[in-house]
C-alpha cells in the first residue's frame, strides 16, 4: 500500500529541521490560516484550535496528503508570551521569565481529508529559567535572533545559558512534540 504524502503546514524552520532529523519525506506548504487569539481559551485549546486551522487550510488544497499543522504558545501563569516585535520586547520577556517556571504548549493536528481522518493532540512542557542578570540577558540576546520565537528565546540555541531545567518533551519547546507526533503519524500509515 502506497504511503500518502506528508505536508508540513508551517514555514517554521525548526519544525522542518525536526522532521528532517526524523528522516521523513515531506513537503512544506505554509498555511495562510488566520490564527485565533482569544483570552477565553486555555493555552491548550488555543494551540489546538490554531493547529487545526492551519492543517485544514492546507488540507483543502491537498486532500490526498496527510497534513501536519502545529501551533506553539508560551505562557507564564495565565499570561501569553508571543513572538516579540523588538529586541527590547524580547529583553522584557526574558526579565519576566528569569527565575520562573513557564509552560510551552504545542497544539498539533494531523489531517487526511480524502480519508476523513483527523487527529488533534497537544503537549505541555514546563521550562524553568535560571535567575538572569541584565548582563546574562544581554549576552544571550547577542547570540540569537529572538524575534521569530514565542517567549523571545530558543532552547536549542544556547539554551544552557538561560535554562535551569525542562520537565517534559524537549522537542516540544523547540517547535513540536516529536514523540507524540511520531506515535500518531503511524495511525495515518506513515512511520
Amino acid at each position: 500500500m502506497k504511503k500518502p504524502p506528508l505536508i508540513l503546514a508551517s514555514g517554521s524552520p525548526r519544525r522542518a529541521q525536526l522532521l528532517r532529523e526524523l528522516e521523513y519525506e515531506f513537503k512544506v506548504v505554509p498555511s495562510d490560516a488566520v490564527e485565533a487569539d482569544s483570552r477565553h481559551l486555555t493555552a491548550r485549546e488555543l494551540a489546538e484550535l490554531n493547529a487545526y486551522r492551519k492543517a485544514r487550510a492546507v488540507a483543502k488544497k491537498h486532500p490526498q496528503a496527510v497534513v501536519f499543522g502545529c501551533d506553539t504558545v508560551v505562557y507564564l501563569g495565565t499570561t501569553p508570551l508571543g513572538k516579540p516585535a523588538t529586541r527590547k520586547e524580547s529583553r522584557e520577556m526574558l526579565r519576566l521569565l528569569s527565575g520562573q517556571t513557564h509552560q510551552v504548549v504545542s497544539g498539533c493536528c494531523l489531517m487526511h481529508l480524502e480519508k476523513h481522518s483527523c487527529e488533534i493532540f497537544s503537549e505541555s512542557t514546563n521550562v524553568t529559567f535560571r535567575r538572569l542578570s541584565e548582563t546574562q540577558i544581554t549576552r544571550y540576546l547577542k547570540k540569537i535572533n529572538p524575534l521569530d520565537k514565542a517567549g523571545g528565546y530558543a532552547i536549542q540555541e544556547y539554551g544552557e545559558m538561560i535554562i535551569e531545567s525542562v520537565y517534559g518533551s524537549f522537542t516540544n519547546v523547540v517547535g513540536m512534540p516529536v514523540e507524540a507526533f511520531t506515535h500518531r503519524l503511524k495511525l495515518f500509515g506513515i512511520g
